[in-house]
């Protein structure tokens, strides 16, 4: 299984796994930072911003140690 999942809040993956902001920043999508971060999950946030959800995901869970999964 993977550390992160698309309905994980962009807040949380953030605050867990701080190196993945260069992941939200490659893809456009730099919500983490906004209030709404914490109600939204990675899906809902990308899908708002025309941005492939499953490669963002893969991405994320690239810049994880898979000791962390």
């Amino acid at each position: 299984m993977q550390a992160i999942q698309k309905d994980m809040s962009i807040a949380d993956v953030v605050q867990k796994y701080p190196q993945t902001i260069e992941v939200f920043l490659r893809h456009g999508l730099m919500c983490f930072g906004c209030a709404i971060a914490r109600f939204e999950n990675i899906e809902q946030g990308a899908v708002a911003h025309g941005i492939n959800v499953p490669a963002l995901v893969t991405d994320l869970n690239a810049a994880v140690p898979q000791a962390e999964g």
